[in-house]
């Protein structure tokens, strides 16, 4: 063999490994849902990448298979042309492993691999037509490999669950929005959907004493005033107490077929929905919908009303704050020019957490629990005490209710050995 034929046949190996090499990084890191997409667009070359990526196993074995083949090609040529040109055997095998060594690593591993790894699915459907055709040559070495794959994975069986958990799909969030794939918002959106499930009817219902019902024989003056001056669309009919909730009247209803009229408001209350604080708000949003209802009332254990859970306050959790023109705009969570923040006692403690960046234990609900729990008592307006890093005081109480809370960061404390230095 001439040296200009062993020089073309060297060339050929370190193409051939820089297409392996890239051929297996393309494959590794690709996106399949982009694949998907071009492949639905008609795209012949992403339907042949997503076929070989259905059969993965046999595809990694092609790859290296033939990568190793090349590599090893390569340095029995450049040896046997080193050892030509130089004469001498030992440094003619010395000189060979030292150049292929190089250009193997440079020109055959790290140049490929980083170009694949920044256009993964371009390389993989550049190359899937050449793989396609060297899956076929590698057939009979691929069925060996694959027996010793069946092998080893009876021997070495995994008892972990192969599926994405909920917290890394949460991470691959966080990854998509830091590498400015979606933004902020679509990517609070796609958290609050995929924390959705997780949520009961106990984390978003209003509580009994923010609930504004009539009771079953009040008058139809009374209740256009109520309506008139809550701006609510629904209102919970009771009778006696509101532990006994009947119904629900709706303001269209009421004025279109009661308030002018005879016809009783009993007559034209809708039915109501009991659930319980555990139940499960994706569970409540379908049977709200089958039901053609939109308010359920929560019940206790004993069997008494413990608040109203809403399908705008359902729909809230996913989309976030829905205002309409009779709403009045509460900001639960302010934060001041000065770095502290007032905080509505009834907010969600989770919620004030997260926004504080920080991540305590704790068993209360809303912030007013919190400071309960803290302060093992009722507190009085005034009243502060320091927790988790924080300096919380009671800014504004009304009754025996906590209405806003001003919290501060505290500075935070040098350690011992760095006082003592």
């Amino acid at each position: 063999m001439s040296d200009g034929i062993s020089f073309l046949l060297i060339l050929l190996c370190i193409l051939l490994s820089m297409y392996f090499s890239a051929t297996e990084t393309a494959f590794n890191s690709l996106s399949r849902i982009r694949m998907k997409n071009r492949a639905d667009e008609g795209n012949k070359r992403a339907v042949l990448a997503l076929d070989l990526l259905e059969h993965y196993d046999k595809l990694l074995s092609t790859i290296l298979i033939g990568n190793n083949i090349v590599n090893i090609a390569c340095t029995a040529l450049a040896t046997l042309l080193c050892v030509r040109l130089i004469g001498d055997e030992d440094l003619g095998a010395t000189a060979a492993t030292v150049i292929v060594t190089v250009v193997l690593l440079v020109f055959g591993e790290i140049a490929p691999k980083s170009i694949a790894k920044e256009n993964p699915e371009r390389v993989a459907m550049l190359s899937a037509p050449l793989l396609r055709c060297f899956l076929v040559v590698l057939t009979p070495l691929n069925w060996v490999m694959g027996l010793w794959q069946r092998l080893l994975t009876n021997i070495f069986k995994s008892s972990g669950d192969a599926g994405i958990t909920e917290q890394e799909l949460l991470t691959i969030v966080d990854e998509a929005e830091q590498g400015g794939g979606i933004d902020a918002d679509e990517s609070e959106l796609i958290r609050s959907a995929i924390e959705f499930n997780e949520l009961e009817v106990r984390d978003i219902y209003t509580p009994k004493i923010d609930i504004a019902a009539i009771p079953a024989d009040i008058s139809k003056e009374e209740t256009a005033q109520i309506f008139s001056e809550t701006g609510y669309s629904r209102l919970p009919v009771y009778e006696e107490s509101i532990d006994n909730i009947v119904g629900i009247l709706y303001h269209k209803d009421f004025y279109n077929t009661a308030f002018r009229s005879k016809t009783g408001i009993s007559e034209i209350i809708k039915p109501v929905l009991f659930v319980p604080k555990s139940k499960k708000i994706s569970d409540l949003r379908k049977e709200l919908q089958e039901q053609q209802l939109h308010i359920a009332v929560v019940m206790d254990e004993f069997g008494c009303t413990v608040g109203i859970v809403t399908l705008e306050d359902i729909l809230e959790e996913l989309v976030g704050e829905i205002w309409d023109e009779h709403d009045e705009i509460v900001r639960e969570i302010l934060k001041l020019e000065d770095g502290s923040y007032l905080v509505s006692g009834k907010a969600n403690i989770e919620k004030v957490f997260e926004e504080l960046e920080i991540d305590p234990e704790f068993e209360a609900m809303t912030v007013s629990g919190w400071v309960m729990e803290i302060l093992e008592k009722i507190p009085s307006e005034g009243d502060c005490f320091d927790s988790q890093g924080l300096h919380v005081t009671v800014s504004k109480m009304y009754g025996k209710r906590i209405e806003q809370v001003e919290i501060v960061r505290l500075p935070e404390q040098e350690p011992e050995d760095a006082k003592n230095s």
